[in-house]
């Protein structure tokens, strides 16, 4: 059993299958609903800004993946193309004018579907508070509305599906929940924890989606999707205390912390940025209830359906406890982080580009040099001087970047556009070449690369390569001022790699998950840096 909704054949859907657009494939949601929309006889085409993000999901050869950007007229009159259903589950969650980019994406797209002869647009937002006025909403809300908004009055019919909490394995809300629980036995907390909501497992938001599909072409509404309970999110921690057999939680709201001081609270606590959790914490302010469940009427509920609230924590924990968490929060590409490829001219962008590269003989096959290489992060760390990678990770959270504790969606195995702590996986050439790109706040871009190679006697070969390139004068300094510290940390972290590969081969096994520890330590060579503040975006739906 798993937290996501439940395959169905082909088969057992005598009508024929639509032809689908989604958007935000790369996402929390849209990466799920994929292969749902498959397993239901759905033909898709994914519309992305770099397709080589979906290359190594496994559902990627079934589909048609196109270049483009729903702010681009002119890349989504083609992917709109015989279309039937366009999934539109992309958001901007930060970043200055947010709520513009959002209108202005959501008119676009909208005015492209008309035009294209789209049959029906489907959309996920959140779910507001009734009699709340717009100017009293989260900025995060009131966006998410008026996207609705847009997307109903494009001529289109338009389904527009409004979710709280959604609970899955690596959902934001989800992972705020966790290790809030998990990490406080005692809590002080703002006064947000007693205020109502409705909670919805992520298998009954992809059955909702999904179900979609074969609306009616009379239907074109906005309809509230919740699971069974309502609860405070103090009832929501406490329930999932006793789920994960935790002791019960003393918890103690306090009206002094606002939604910024909370957000602070809960990025130093959790993974999730305090960028992306003021607006979480925001929305919470007011009571976020399901009205009516219409929906029922045009997607039938299975039986046991909509997933009690204990039913979809027991689901998501399993999945994790299991590490066979499909997608994350983290699976969103983070506003305003650099998405420029590795360039290879040094004089690209009418800069210097530096490295510091490291090479050393490794005395284990490539495979095994391959295992600690596609290994590295998360659990098993950063094979260099763990503490002063935290301290990285820390001021990296104090300055509104994402930190180091985003972790790995797998334990073993990457895929290209995967987060990795603060880094971003953008190639992979399997057994050989892992680069990775810095989303931590720097003056400049950022990638790290590592090699498993042979050379030319035919001995194992581990190369790597750091490469900066700065932006304007703050950049040369921070280049500059860490250039010392480089044979100590990347030193380090060569010999250590090469060391527990060695020791893999030895063993005959898997690489040990504890790096050998480092004799001193320092700073990284990518020691902190602020440059304009930015956001993740969240899953559409994401937030409450």
């Amino acid at each position: 059993m798993t937290d996501t909704a439940q395959h169905s054949t082909p088969e057992s859907h005598p009508s024929p299958g639509r032809r689908c657009l989604v958007t935000g494939a790369s996402g929390y949601i849209g990466g799920r609903l994929v292969p749902e929309l498959l397993a239901a006889g759905h033909r898709v085409r994914c519309l992305a800004r770099t397709p080589a993000k979906l290359r190594d999901h496994p559902w990627a050869a079934r589909t048609d993946i196109v270049r483009g950007d729903v702010t681009d007229a002119a890349t989504l009159a083609p992917a709109l193309r015989d279309i039937d259903v366009a999934y539109y589950l992309v958001h901007g969650l930060g970043g200055r004018d947010f709520e513009r980019t959002d209108r202005e994406a959501a008119s676009t797209f909208a005015e492209q579907a008309r035009a294209a002869g789209v049959r029906r647009v489907v959309y996920l937002g959140g779910l507001s508070p009734r009699g709340v006025p717009d100017e009293e909403l989260s900025p995060h809300l009131r966006s998410r509305a008026e996207v609705g908004r847009i997307l109903l009055d494009s001529g289109v019919p338009t389904t527009v599906l409004r979710a709280a909490v959604i609970i899955g394995s690596g959902s934001a809300s989800f992972e705020m929940l966790r290790y809030l629980t998990e990490r406080l036995p005692v809590m002080v907390t703002p006064s947000w924890v007693r205020t109502r909501i409705q909670p919805i497992a992520v298998r009954d938001v992809l059955r909702y989606l999904v179900g979609s599909a074969r609306m009616p072409d009379d239907v074109s509404r906005v309809f509230d999707i919740g699971g069974p309970d309502v609860l405070t999110y103090l009832d929501m921690m406490r329930r999932y205390a006793a789920v994960a057999g935790l002791p019960r939680r003393l918890i103690l709201p306090v009206p002094v912390l606002t939604p910024r001081l909370s957000s602070h609270w809960i990025g130093l606590i959790t993974p999730v940025p305090s960028s992306l959790a003021r607006p979480l914490a925001e929305s919470l302010r007011h009571e976020v209830v399901c009205h009516e469940h219409d929906i029922a009427s045009l997607v039938p509920d299975p039986p046991g359906a909509p997933l009690p609230f204990d039913t979809a924590l027991t689901l998501a924990l399993q999945r994790v406890r299991e590490a066979d968490v499909t997608t994350r929060w983290s699976s969103a590409s983070v506003p305003g982080a650099p998405s420029d490829p590795l360039p290879t001219d040094p004089d690209w962008a009418g800069g210097s580009l530096y490295s510091d590269t490291r090479e050393r003989t490794v005395a284990a096959r490539p495979e095994a040099l391959w295992r600690v290489i596609e290994g590295i992060g998360g659990e098993n760390g950063w094979y260099s001087f763990p503490l002063a990678w935290a301290v990285r990770g820390w001021l990296d959270r104090l300055v509104g970047g994402v930190g180091l504790r985003r972790g790995r969606r797998d334990a073993a195995r990457l895929r290209v556009g995967d987060s990795l702590d603060f880094w971003r996986v953008e190639e992979i050439e399997r057994g050989r070449l892992l680069r990775l790109r810095a989303e931590m706040r720097l003056p400049g871009l950022a990638w790290l690369e590592m090699y498993a190679e042979r050379d030319e006697e035919g001995r194992t070969r581990y190369r790597q390569r750091a490469l900066f390139h700065p932006h304007g004068l703050a950049g040369q300094a921070y280049w500059w001022s860490v250039t010392p510290f480089h044979a100590v940390v990347f030193g380090g972290m060569a010999r250590s790699i090469a060391r527990t590969a060695e020791a893999s081969e030895a063993a005959g096994g898997a690489p040990s998950t504890t790096p050998p520890a480092p004799a001193a330590t320092s700073p990284s060579a990518t020691s902190p840096s602020a440059t304009s503040p930015s956001a993740p975006s969240a899953p559409p739906g994401e937030a409450p």
